[in-house]
């Protein structure tokens, strides 16, 4: 899904203005934001946004953000089900299609990688794709279906190695959690969950001749119960203090 940079800011704006103006009770006390979101994210935005919450939540005394994070698959197909959320943020635009004009105006905030982590002892001796391919090396990936597990899928293609995974996991966060415990010898996941990680894992990095990566692109939804807060969320991600908070975690913006 494309979409132009320069209108992207403007729509979300003009989002905004349209809820607060609206008769369908926007949250609006004294001409601030109250009230509270319900965000449903990519697992692999767990510290970026919990991060970017504590900012948003002292500009705006008074709102409170809910963080539901889970496969972005996953999510897309609960929005579309008919669970309650004010803001989806994907880490694959394929998801946020999913969703057709339930999400308004979707918007690229950030970028991802895939990286492969391993304990700090790294047993395996894994120092590179190839390696993934050996025998008695047990691999941890995500699903096939959710978007860490078709990044992973897609290294491997390029790499041109075949892995039978010892472990297929429903998102990045428990694949990583496979590779700390010792479960497994090695994980495919992003660049960003082995910082996270912090020491917990060491991190083996992928050639960008056979890297892939993926685009996270975030919209409020047209049933959002507090949309003028829904929209100032989006904006605030999308911020010079959002994109600041997103590299500092790793990811590269779009």
């Amino acid at each position: 899904m494309k979409r132009i940079a320069a209108l992207a800011v403007p729509l979300v704006l003009a989002l905004a203005v349209a809820a607060c103006s609206s008769s369908g009770g926007a949250a609006k006390s004294g001409g601030k934001l109250s009230g509270s979101i319900t965000v449903d994210a990519a697992a692999s935005l767990t510290e970026a946004f919990t991060a970017l919450k504590a900012g948003f939540e002292k500009a705006h005394p008074g709102t409170t953000v809910t963080f539901n994070f889970a496969a972005s698959s996953e999510l897309a197909t609960q929005i579309t089900q008919g669970q309650p959320a004010d803001v989806f943020a994907s880490a694959s635009t394929k998801n946020m299609t999913q969703l057709g004009s339930v999400a308004l105006h979707p918007a690229d905030f950030a970028k991802n990688r895939a990286e492969i982590a391993v304990p700090p002892s790294n047993p395996g001796g894994v120092t590179g794709v190839a390696d993934l391919a050996k025998s008695g090396v047990k691999v941890a990936l995500c699903d096939a279906a959710v978007p860490c597990g078709a990044l992973a899928r897609q290294v491997l293609t390029n790499a041109k190695v075949t892995v039978a995974p010892a472990a297929s996991l429903p998102d990045v966060k428990s694949t990583l959690a496979a590779v700390e415990s010792g479960e497994v010898d090695a994980g495919v996941v992003y660049v960003t969950d082995v910082r996270a990680a912090s020491g917990k894992v060491k991190g083996i990095e992928i050639p960008p001749a056979v890297n892939a990566s993926t685009t996270y692109p975030i919209a409020a939804l047209k049933d959002a119960k507090n949309p003028s807060l829904a929209a100032a969320w989006v904006a605030y991600v999308r911020s010079a203090a959002g994109r600041k908070v997103l590299q500092a975690d790793g990811f590269a913006l779009p």
